[in-house]
């Protein structure tokens, strides 16, 4: 997307407190890498485990692809930025269906990007250790941790409304995005932190 003159800025979500940091230290060594200059990391463990509490379990991963599009919504009002744009391909994951797309889509005020949507898995794996990030990314995956064993594949938007209703999500982006501030890099990709995000760790 750089390569098409978009100024970017990175969101990580993370699973904090429930895992550790490991994410969080990886989302800011690829932006190093990358030179992005800004990132905010927003930790979304304690709400994810409201969703997967309270909702359909199957449901879980298009819910929370729903809620952190609604952070990301919020993020991008706060940079003033026209689109959101996500890593997702086609099918690789259960919530990366058509159908659980669309669903996902429906929850954004922005126009969302998924400029690897038509790449398999080999060709991602391959573009990144072109671009020197294979390394850093690789290791395992702990964004299923709360999931469930057998998740939706075809998510209807009315169950899916149906299950968001028993969650306060205006609470839920709140709570997450509570004292979250943007992390600024220098030209050597070694970040700046401001105050007010060491506050929110």
């Amino acid at each position: 997307m750089a390569r098409q003159g978009l100024d970017l800025v990175a969101a990580h979500f993370s699973l904090e407190p429930i895992t550790d940091a490991a994410s969080s230290a990886k989302a800011r060594t690829l932006c190093g890498l990358l030179g992005l200059p800004t990132l905010y990391v927003v930790r979304v463990g304690e709400a994810f485990a409201e969703v997967a509490h309270l909702c359909d379990r199957r449901l879980y991963f298009v819910l929370t692809k729903r809620l952190m599009v609604r952070l990301a919504d919020t993020l991008a009002d706060r940079e003033s930025a026209d689109v959101l744009v996500t890593g997702e391909n086609l099918g690789q994951v259960s919530s990366q269906t058509l159908a659980n797309l669309r669903v996902i889509d429906a929850a954004a005020r922005h126009p969302v990007l998924r400029p690897l949507f038509g790449f398999d898995k080999q060709e991602i794996v391959d573009r990144a250790k072109v671009i020197g990030t294979y390394e850093v990314s690789k290791g395992p995956e702990i964004c299923d941790l709360l999931g469930p064993p057998s998740p939706a594949t075809q998510a209807r938007l009315e169950h899916v409304l149906a299950e968001e209703a028993k969650l306060d999500l205006d609470r839920l982006v709140r709570g997450c995005l509570d004292g979250v501030a943007a992390e600024k890099f220098k030209g050597d990709g070694h970040a700046r932190v401001s105050p007010a995000t060491e506050a929110a760790r």
